[in-house]
């Protein structure tokens, strides 16, 4: 058959659902034979949107989106998203076009050596030089991308071979379980926590995997060892439950590290290199057990003393299963730590001065959204507050970046989640200066119907920096900017434009919103005159 249809063929043998992207004149022969297929194309209005679309539908669903660009331009435009999910730990393979490489070349018209450009920021990445390999690459390339850690895959198809003749066979998805950890290690570890008298529990971005949320919610209920996480950890555990500390959003001088402080244990669950552990290992007494899917990447900052490595769910549970509940451990101080940090998230929240605070914003939100909703966050200042305020009821329900922490994200990862999860309600929340950068994807949720709340932060600046500038001295300077209005900017894309007038308005217009089909886009006017008092201990 055509190549390009043996292409489509091992797509749909892997499970492929949608490719999001922009075709180029690459990429005909593989457009042509995409529309018979069951395989959705969502095409957007600009590549990295597309990318971060494919990131977030790795990352909610474990399987690897995927998402398509022609060469030059198209293919440099995916470089941010592959970033953004190989340093995220999300399962995405791009795929982009070539001129033809097997007569020669008409000048270098848009041609850049793309292998080389995507080899820093991929875990694979392939130009593919005969039809008959295109089974056995696409088949790599998705077992690359989705085993631990998971990330980005690159497929590089040129038209020549796109369009040229193959007789060969598909593979299929072979078998596989994670290995698990060998059982004197577990022992080694069961040791250290019943030993210790202050242990507490870290659950980290490589703890938000599937099943890791029941075994830990387990191991917790049995134990009853306190626990906090990550800023990418949110929402493994319930964080309702009565024995959560609260958030390490903060890298130092916050509530939480306090509680750290006092631990002499730490039972670090999920750690990812891409988000520092909040704490030194530089005090007496103080050990780190390491649970994770990879061995420990050792620094000065951290060299865990005991690391059990396998697969984490299957860990936990081998842990809990010969655990006991001492009677000399000691919490009093984390649940301390509990009370000071569940007092000060809602010293504002019924503060109803304009434009809107911060703890007023985030405790709304929490109001209105359901347990199984979703709020996908851009990157600005907003971020910390949200991971420190807003407690995430389950997994993967706040889509947070601190890993490439890249702006422009927001948007896109929302829209994918209402794809993957399209009975439940999703909410982006952007600062006006993120939102911006990939706010032509508006156009592309009309387009389709993915119904959708975007929240947009109105300060006229890039909020985070400004915080960043203030603190070290330096006076007010290079981070202000104009913004459209946005009621009318949301209209012209045919989405239902709306603005906050008066904050005891705002849950009321927000519920609205999220209980309404269609495209909504709230301009919110957002005071972070609170960011130096709250946002440190």
């Amino acid at each position: 058959m055509k190549a390009s249809d043996l292409f489509v063929r091992a797509l749909e043998k892997e499970g492929v659902e949608y490719i999001f992207g922009i075709p180029g004149e690459e990429n005909l022969d593989l457009l042509n034979s995409l529309k018979n297929t069951n395989i959705k194309l969502i095409v957007t209005r600009h590549e990295q949107g597309a990318g971060f679309m494919a990131a977030t539908y790795g990352r909610l669903s474990g399987k690897a989106g995927v998402c398509l660009s022609t060469l030059g331009p198209g293919a440099t435009n995916l470089v941010t998203a592959a970033a953004y999910a190989q340093l995220g730990g999300m399962p995405m393979m791009m795929i982009t076009g070539q001129k033809p490489i097997k007569k020669s070349k008409q000048g270098r018209f848009q041609i850049i050596d793309v292998i080389d450009m995507m080899k820093p920021i991929t875990k694979y990445t392939c130009q593919i030089v005969n039809g008959s390999n295109i089974p056995s690459r696409i088949r790599e390339a998705f077992r690359i991308a989705e085993e631990e850690r998971p990330g980005a895959v690159h497929l590089e198809l040129p038209e020549d071979i796109a369009a040229e003749e193959s007789n060969a066979e598909l593979f299929d998805r072979s078998y596989e379980r994670r290995p698990i950890a060998e059982e004197k290690a577990i022992r080694r570890a069961v040791e250290m926590v019943e030993n210790a008298k202050h242990p507490l529990l870290l659950i980290g971005a490589g703890a938000n995997r599937k099943r890791t949320s029941k075994m830990l919610t387990e191991f917790v209920e049995k134990t009853g060892i306190p626990f906090i996480c990550t800023q990418m950890g949110k929402g493994v555990i319930d964080e309702r439950h009565e024995q959560y500390v609260g958030n390490a959003a903060l890298s130092a001088d916050d509530y939480i590290h306090g509680g750290i402080e006092w631990s002499d244990l730490i039972i670090n669950v999920g750690h990812d290199v891409v988000e520092k552990p909040p704490f030194f290992m530089n005090k007496d007494g103080f050990k780190v057990i390491h649970i994770n899917f990879s061995s420990a990447e050792v620094d000065r900052v951290y060299f865990p003393q005991v690391e059990v490595v396998g697969d984490i769910a299957n860990s936990i549970w081998q842990i809990k299963e010969l655990i006991n509940k001492q009677d000399n451990w000691d919490f009093s101080y984390f649940m301390r730590i509990k009370e000071g940090d569940d007092y000060r998230t809602k010293m504002n929240e019924n503060d109803d001065s304009f434009p809107i605070k911060p703890g007023k914003l985030v405790s709304d939100i929490r109001k209105v959204m359901p347990s199984d909703g979703i709020i996908a966050l851009d990157n600005g200042i907003y971020k910390l507050w949200f991971a420190k305020n807003y407690k995430a009821h389950g997994p993967n329900t706040v889509i947070l970046d601190n890993a490439l922490a890249s702006m422009g994200a927001g948007l896109p990862s929302a829209m994918a989640a209402r794809i993957v999860y399209p009975e439940r309600k999703v909410a982006a929340i952007c600062g006006d200066g993120g939102f911006m950068m990939n706010s032509q994807e508006i156009e592309t949720a009309v387009r389709y119907g993915i119904d959708l709340v975007v929240l947009i932060l109105k300060d006229d600046a890039y909020g985070m920096i400004q915080w960043k500038q203030e603190a070290m001295g330096f006076e007010n300077y290079g981070l202000e900017f104009g913004n459209p209005d946005f009621v009318k900017y949301a209209e012209s894309y045919g989405a239902k434009g709306h603005r906050l007038y008066a904050t005891m308005e705002f849950e009321g217009l927000l519920h609205d919103c999220v209980n309404n089909p269609g495209v909504h886009i709230i301009e919110v006017p957002v005071d972070y005159s609170d960011n130096a008092r709250f946002l440190a201990g």
